[in-house]
């Protein structure tokens, strides 16, 4: 048998065995990173919420107050606190603020954090508000900045 064709035959085996060391290692990685990502999303939707983007209205007989945020925690039977983006909306204005409790049976709601009214030509900025009377009165509370146009 030829020398070099031993040798090549070596080369060949010693070449396979590593490009399959390589394939083996690529997918152990990519496994890992893919564990890796699925235990970020864990964490990163995990929350110490009760509720996850709750939903909930004010009606009476004139208008509809829907009510969005991000989280909430139940306090009570009746009364919830939401937090991160709460909105208020209707059709005659919205109010922005970061946390408010939500009385669900009483549908009143009250927040003590910096608040932005909004309607067709008035902007009002406290720190804080009351909507009681099923969404018929909104009382602002603190230092409050009204802009009319």
């Amino acid at each position: 048998m030829n020398f070099f064709l031993h040798i090549n035959r070596k080369l060949v085996i010693f070449f396979g065995l590593i490009v399959f060391f390589l394939f083996i290692t690529l997918i152990f990685l990519k496994q890992i990173n893919q564990t890796n990502n699925e235990v970020k999303n864990f964490k990163t939707n995990f929350s110490n919420a009760d509720i996850s983007q709750p939903k909930f209205s004010i009606n009476n007989k004139s208008k509809k107050i829907h009510i969005t945020a991000k989280e909430g925690n139940f306090l009570n039977k009746d009364e919830i606190l939401l937090k991160e983006n709460v909105k208020f909306k209707s059709n005659d204005f919205s109010i922005e603020t970061e946390k408010v409790i939500f009385n669900r049976s009483e549908q009143t709601a009250q927040s003590k954090t910096k608040s932005l009214f909004t309607s067709k030509n008035t902007k009002i900025y406290s720190d804080g508000f009351d909507i009681h009377d099923k969404g018929n009165k909104i009382i602002f509370y603190g230092k409050s900045f009204v802009v009319l146009k």
